[in-house]
């Protein structure tokens, strides 16, 4: 099939909506498939279309769907679209009827859908390929934030965490993730300035991110809302213990037993949360061990397996569209503004 992935992240970004969308894009080449990823669609007639983010994504979705009648559509639901978008945003939700299939990227994402929704929709876990564990520092207890700087993240909950623990603890934070306005940058040097066991290091490569996550002791994910953030996919690749705040998209990763939970926002129950993991090696080698059973969920060949049924399915529409003809679709399309014409996104 010749397939448009459509993401609202520009190429060179490093979003995590760009990340997905290259690496689908990877998985259908090798499976024989001609794939584009872009930012929207300029009414060129592919076979199918897959489209990250309900709301952002909306525009070129519309525009398939009056110009292309019945011709498949996917769409990959992100955090946003899940815990904020589809309860509150009318094109977000217009998004989950243009679609034929729906994607989550953890399974309590289903539990966001309406029944009817649910009827399409399927999980597909992001995968990683692992980096090498490194050996730990041994003279102080180090903490990843990994993460663009943005409201969604609650990005400096682990560095207001410090404030509650001793200042003889060993324990450093390392932030890593580019402040998207300047407020967050301002915020974050100040906090540095403030507690001298807090860095800030901005945005760096994947591989330079990856180097510093495999010799942490742990990782913290503090985020308000997660579709099913790759950094715990690549935390649970490396082996990496993980702190996360307790929210849908991080229980739907590491599971609804995990001991590593802290209350979303409270800086104070997630200091408990690192003294504990920095003072029980146990507690921080069970961490560890529960991380390293998950494993299986973020394994390459899994979400290619799970790529490829989508696509059988988007053809199976195909299929479906050749035999009726596009004025008999079951999902009728919808009018599109002018403003929605094709090539926005």
């Amino acid at each position: 099939m010749r397939i448009v992935i459509v993401t609202p992240a520009p190429a060179g970004t490093r979003h995590g909506n760009r990340a997905t969308a290259l690496r689908w894009a990877g998985h259908l080449r090798a499976q024989g498939h001609s794939v584009e990823v872009a930012t929207g669609w300029s009414g060129e007639p592919f076979d199918a279309m897959i489209a990250l983010h309900a709301r952002r994504s909306h525009a070129a979705m519309a525009a398939w769907r009056a110009a292309r009648g019945a011709a498949p559509l996917a769409l990959v639901l992100t955090g946003t679209d899940l815990y904020r978008d589809i309860r509150s945003d009318r094109t977000a939700r217009a998004s989950l009827d243009l679609a034929d299939r729906l994607v989550v990227l953890q399974e309590r994402g289903l539990a966001e859908l309406s029944r009817r929704h649910r009827a399409r929709a399927e999980t597909i876990h992001q995968s990683v390929r692992p980096v090498r564990r490194r050996t730990p520092p041994a003279r102080r207890f180090l903490v990843t934030v990994i993460g663009h700087l943005r409201p969604e993240k609650d990005p400096f909950r682990a560095a207001l965490a410090l404030g509650f623990l001793p200042q003889a603890d060993s324990i450093r934070v390392v932030q890593i993730g580019r402040a998207l306005d300047p407020a967050a940058a301002r915020e974050a040097r100040a906090l540095m300035r403030a507690e001298p066991r807090y860095r800030w290091i901005g945005e760096l490569d994947h591989a330079a991110t990856m180097r510093w996550l495999a010799r942490s002791h742990l990782m913290v994910i503090s985020s308000l809302m997660e579709g099913g953030a790759h950094v715990v996919s690549e935390a649970i690749g490396a082996g990496i213990p993980v702190i996360a705040s307790r929210i849908p998209g991080n229980l739907g990763l590491l599971g609804t037993g995990y001991l590593g939970y802290f209350k979303t926002g409270d800086a104070a129950a997630l200091a408990r949360r690192l003294a504990r993991a920095m003072e029980d090696r146990d507690d921080l080698a069970r961490l560890a061990a529960a991380v390293r059973a998950r494993r299986a969920l973020v394994d390459p060949a899994l979400e290619r397996t799970k790529i490829a049924r989508l696509v059988r399915r988007l053809a199976a529409v195909a299929g479906r569209a050749d035999r009726t003809g596009p004025g008999d679709s079951a999902r009728k399309s919808p009018r599109v503004r002018r403003s929605e014409a094709p090539g926005t996104g």
